[in-house]
């Protein structure tokens, strides 16, 4: 694990502090997009804030990773370089530091830039749990941390995985703020939850949940083996990803099995769901649902991170939102006795899984374990590409939906 960062020492060109009253800052509470307008309170500091002005072309020339795509870079105009406490969806400049277990950044477009020691970059602050990679929390000033996540996410390392390398340390320059010195910040550049211009809807697409027994239990595959499978019958899908780390890999995932339309957090303005209380996400699983059902897809598949164990997903599969809102479950699972462990866990809280997928389904002989233990069926990814297992509620939904 790194050492204790350094202290950040304040630039010494061209600061200029701005009274703590002139400033304002969001009021994580709310959710902008869930809540009606973004709201805001009075700032509570008691010291200046330092700030010094952008030159022109510094936000473009750095390297923009996917977690910042919603923020109009236009609008930054200063940088607030000391005095400020870092919130998640925070935009901050960094620069590179040392290389560690992230190597490239992953850009807005989906492209893997190679990073190199003192490039400076543009992430957002946010927290991480990852239980084969790192835990990471939002620290509390601009001290020099960690970029966490490919996707840009700039937080304190606190844990590792034993077999990951140290994280890559940067060096945050200061916050990007427009010109009255509020900080540009995801919540800021959120999609309402649901579009004003769109009629009621004729009819609740079906829903389905794919959840994983553990992190990379192949719940993105399985979501792309479903996504390509439904498609092929005719069937138009939308996707959501409820929770996880700002990242765009399962985006593409999604967009290049055929999804009509994919939707993430990042796009209600979280860099991460880790450490987001638990009403809101139980607030955001609907709005995404509300925001993907206005283009009536005859499908929309929900994607929650990590395993049934991490207390984010298993509060939100108990809550009655999750069951309000989803029909089916799909659980992805990389073993025989994880999966038989999730199925078990689902049924304690009265839900019945459609059927089993994920890495185990790699293999005959995890396979056969399984079936000896879990009634239902154990889907090959081929199947599901292929078109040939659906869930049998769905005909069933769509025919009474029509």
């Amino acid at each position: 694990m790194q050492s204790k960062s350094e202290p950040f020492d304040r630039p010494s060109h061209s600061v200029t502090a701005i009274p703590a009253a002139q400033l304002s800052r969001f009021n994580a509470s709310r959710l902008p997009g869930l809540d009606d307008e973004p709201q805001y309170s009075e700032s509570q500091y008691s010291e200046p804030v330092y700030s010094e002005p952008l030159a022109k072309g510094r936000l473009e020339a750095a390297k923009r990773s996917y977690a910042t795509r919603r923020i109009a870079l236009s609008d930054g105009a200063i940088l607030l370089t000391d005095g400020v406490t870092p919130q998640s969806g925070d935009l901050v400049l960094a620069r590179i530091e040392y290389l560690g277990h992230h190597r490239r950044l992953e850009s807005p477009e989906g492209r893997r830039s190679t990073l190199y020691i003192g490039d400076e970059v543009l992430l957002c602050y946010g927290a991480r749990y990852a239980s084969d990679q790192f835990e990471a929390l939002v620290p509390d000033d601009l001290a020099a941390c960690h970029m966490v996540a490919a996707g840009g996410i700039a937080s304190q390392c606190v844990n590792r995985h034993g077999a990951t390398k140290t994280p890559t340390r940067i060096q945050p320059i200061g916050l990007v703020a427009d010109a009255t010195g509020q900080r540009l910040n995801l919540k800021r550049y959120a999609l309402p939850a649901a579009l004003p211009t769109c009629a009621p809807l004729s009819h609740k697409p079906y829903c389905m949940a794919v959840v994983g027994t553990s992190m990379n239990a192949g719940k993105t595959t399985t979501i792309a083996g479903l996504v390509k499978g439904m498609s092929r019958n005719g069937f138009t899908v939308a996707v959501g990803k409820v929770t996880g780390t700002g990242a765009g890999g399962d985006r593409w995932a999604y967009v290049d099995a055929g999804a009509s339309e994919v939707l993430d957090f990042t796009d209600f303005g979280f860099a991460s769901t880790y450490k987001v209380p638990r009403e809101t996400l139980k607030a955001l699983l609907p709005a995404m649902v509300k925001r993907l059902a206005q283009k009536q897809p005859d499908v929309i598949v929900l994607e929650l991170a990590d395993g049934l164990y991490f207390s984010e997903t298993s509060e939100l599969v108990e809550s009655g939102v999750f069951t309000d809102h989803v029909d089916d479950v799909v659980v992805a699972a990389s073993d025989a006795m994880g999966a038989d462990a999730g199925v078990r866990w689902l049924a304690d809280r009265s839900i019945t899984p459609v059927a089993l997928a994920g890495r185990m389904t790699s293999s005959p002989l995890a396979v056969r374990e399984a079936a000896k233990a879990v009634p239902i069926p154990i889907v090959p990814l081929d199947d599901l590409v292929h078109g040939s297992w659906q869930s049998p509620n769905l005909q069933h939904f769509i025919r009474l939906s029509a």
